[in-house]
Formats: C-alpha cells, structure tokens, sequence
C-alpha cells in the first residue's frame, strides 16, 4: 500500500471566505465516510483565506516575513507540517526554525479551517490554533527522492523539541512531482496531467492522505471531491495535485 495526498486549490470564493454550504458539508462528509469504511481515508484538513496566512522566506541566512493575502507564485510543494499554537507569532517562529536549517528555504504558514469557523459548533474555551507549514519545491527537492541527510540532521532536534512540546501534530514529505499527476475536474469532464510539473500558480486550500495500492485509485477519490465541489460552489472546475508521500515521516 502506498499513501498519497491530494491537495485542492484555492478559488475565488475560498479566498474570499465565502463559508461551505450545509449541503456540501454533508456530502463532503458522507465522502470521508465512505473513504474510511475503505481504510483509504487518514486525514485531511481545509485551510482559511490566505489573508490569513504568512509567508516566511530565508535568502542566504535573511528571513523575510510577509502577511497575506497573496497570489500564487511557486506553489509547488514539498513537504508540509501540521502544528498546534497559540498564535501566529508562535507559529512565524516555528516555522523560522525549521527555515533556518533548511537554508534558502520558501514557506507558507495556513490556518487550518476549524468546525467552528464554519458555524458547526462554538470553539472549545482555551482550544489552542492549528496551522500548516507548507515547504515550497525547489530544484533540489524535485531532483532527489532521497533525504538530505545533513539537513535532515540539523532538523531532528526541532522536530524532536516541537514534538515533545505537542506543537508537532504531523509532518510529511512529499516524493518529487515526477511521480504526481494534476487533475482539473469539471461537471462532465477529466483531464488529467503527469508530472513532473515545473510549478503551480494555484493556492493550496487543502489536502486529503489516502492509503491506497495505485495511484489510479486516488485519482478516482479525488474526482469524486472534485465532482462535489462543482455541483455545489459556484465554480467551473476545479484543479487537484496528487502526490505520493515518502515513507518517512518527515519534513526535509
């Protein structure tokens, strides 16, 4: 079996904050029930606006941080990390760690859209925020799907540290995009693109991690998401990266 992530993107209604209607909300639910009854489903998250979102940049050793709301540039990605703090600011830092051993390094922090940003029940009092760190592609992480061992070495005691203080919930890498596929679905057609892919212009409004043996059968969950998100948001199509994950869990 291998795992796979599907990442949805971003469009006009996503970034204008325009909540899901409670008919999509069900679909989408009964969805994910029907992924998990097939042991296919792990987890998924959707993300808010990028008008709430940073975006933390190291160019030789200089961090630069920038507050959405942002366009697409280079949104291809390599790896990502769920973390669980208690403000933006914890989670600029957190992802400043990460950057300064990454090195030139491009990162997006999104925050996870919770129930209750979408009126499905009252946030729990002192509930701390969860966010995702998405690591941008470069020509090294396309190159190889092997980790960089030193840079992966530099990481373990921050992983290790974010771990043992519960901010870590998870982190992933993703194999390079040579082995991925793009999806654009609409209601009555699929067309499909194999990586690799030089880039992506197109935000990342959230993400699926399936357990399946082919990809094909990914492909298949993530047109029927597809499917749902036309039938019922005012959108034409809809584009969706599937990606193969590493077997280590791992952010480098």
């Amino acid at each position: 079996m291998k795992r796979f992530v599907m990442m949805h993107k971003a469009d006009a209604n996503i970034e204008a904050g325009v909540k899901p209607s409670a008919e999509l909300i069900a679909r989408m639910g009964e969805l994910i029930g029907e992924m998990s009854s097939t042991g296919a489903f792990l987890a998924g998250e959707g993300l808010l606006p990028t008008s709430q979102g940073v975006r933390v940049r190291f160019t030789k050793g200089k961090r630069s941080v920038t507050r959405g709301p942002f366009v697409g540039s280079n949104e291809l990605v390599a790896s990502f990390a769920m973390i669980r703090v208690n403000s933006l600011d914890e989670a600029i830092e957190c992802a400043s760690r990460i950057g300064r051993v990454l090195g030139d390094a491009d990162l997006y922090i999104g925050r996870v859209n919770e129930p209750w940003d979408i009126g499905l029940m009252p946030k729990p009092k002192g509930r701390a925020t969860r966010y995702l760190i998405l690591r941008k592609s470069d020509a090294k992480s396309e190159a190889s799907d092997a980790l960089d061992a030193d840079i992966q070495a530099g990481l373990r005691p921050v992983i290790d540290d974010m771990t043992k203080a519960a901010v870590l919930l998870a982190a992933e890498r993703l194999l390079p995009s040579k082995t991925g596929v793009r999806l654009t679905i609409s209601k009555n057609k699929l067309t499909t693109v194999d990586g690799p892919f030089t880039e992506s212009k197109e935000l990342i409004a959230g993400y699926s991690i399936v357990r399946v043996a082919t990809r094909e059968e990914t492909i298949v969950w993530a047109k029927r998401f597809g499917e749902l998100l036309c039938e019922y948001t005012p959108v034409d199509s809809v584009e969706v990266d599937v990606r193969e994950l590493a077997d280590d869990s791992a952010f480098a």
